[in-house]
């Protein structure tokens, strides 16, 4: 039986290509090459919102907070034998107000709501792997990404990822930092671009294998 992966992520995961505005072809996109690389013993299920935060409410664009959707997500496309939460930049965002820890405080808390809800294949938790998104890059304050996120956001999204990697293993969750493999984009300096979004196929390929392989050693 094919293992069923949901990606829940923001506009990274989605695919926006910050140089058109547009949405990157299934071609391009991480969870499509994830799927290649994986083959069909996997499904992924992609799950991309842009603008989507862990915990936070915008008050400019409705049905962004992660942690209201994140319950009928999983319940639609239940059964599942992994659940990616990939979160952050945008909570990085000034108006928000939230530091570091505030942020990764938030994606767990997201992840937590995953549990005891009897979305695995057997009516059990499904793994969950926290990604910590790539920082957003210092440049980010020269073009017009800078408008929405406001002042310190590359800081924020840098400093949350200790955090964020330290509750994750203390709520058992598996981790990965991207930022340790790639980072964002040139054109705005917050969103993947091609070869980021080849990168992150790849790692995400190897570490999924590795938490299935564990899995079956255990």
């Amino acid at each position: 039986m094919e293992k069923r992966v949901l990606c829940f992520g923001d506009s990274n995961t989605w695919g926006f290509n910050a140089k058109n505005e547009q949405r990157f072809s299934k071609e391009i996109r991480w969870t499509r090459k994830l799927q290649k690389h994986l083959g069909e013993e996997y499904e992924i299920i992609e799950e991309g919102l842009s603008g989507r935060c862990a915990v936070c409410e915008d008050q400019l664009r409705e049905g962004l907070k992660g942690l209201d959707y994140i319950y009928p997500c999983i319940m639609t496309h239940k059964p599942l034998d992994l659940v990616i939460i990939k979160l952050g930049t945008n909570d990085s965002k000034e108006r928000y107000s939230m530091t570091p820890h505030n942020i990764a405080m938030g994606i767990i808390r997201v992840a937590n709501k995953v549990l005891h809800n009897g979305v695995g294949s057997d009516d059990s938790d499904p793994e969950i792997l926290i990604v910590a998104p790539a920082p957003i890059g210092k440049d980010y304050m020269h073009v017009d990404a800078y408008l929405s996120m406001g002042r310190e956001a590359d800081r924020k999204s840098r400093d949350m990822v200790p955090y964020l990697e330290e509750m994750a293993r203390e709520n058992g969750f598996h981790f990965l930092n991207a930022g340790l493999h790639l980072k964002m984009g040139e054109t705005d300096h917050m969103h993947l671009d091609e070869e980021g979004h080849e990168k992150m196929a790849e790692i995400l390929n190897q570490k999924i294998r590795e938490i299935f392989n564990d899995k079956e050693t255990r």
